[in-house]
């Protein structure tokens, strides 16, 4: 007698998985009393790619407000372009302060 073998197919179901976006990260400066405003303007078109006059107003925001935002990215770019304002702020010998926060 020849038995015969029966395989089952599986049947895959498909499934729609939604993918977050990277949390974003805010870059900030923060002001002092001693790192000189055209410093701070240097900064913004060399680390955040300003021309002269978005580098001006976000000084002043600065200057005036305590605090400016340079910048929102996801996180590996906004600790990278933190580190890379403070190690040149350290460099020029000035105490110019760069955060991050998570939006």
């Amino acid at each position: 007698m020849a038995k015969t073998i029966q395989r089952e197919n599986p049947v895959l179901e498909t499934r729609k998985s939604k993918l977050a976006p990277p949390p974003l990260y805010t870059v900030s400066l923060l002001n002092d009393d001693f790192t000189p405003m055209d410093f701070v303007v240097h900064v913004l078109q060399r680390f955040f790619s300003m021309n002269r006059e978005q580098a001006t107003r976000v000084m002043l925001k600065v200057h005036l407000e305590g605090r400016g935002v340079c910048g929102t990215y996801p996180r590996d770019i906004a600790a990278t372009k933190v580190e890379q304002v403070s190690g040149f702020a350290r460099e020029n010998q000035h105490p110019l302060a760069c955060i991050m926060e998570e939006n």
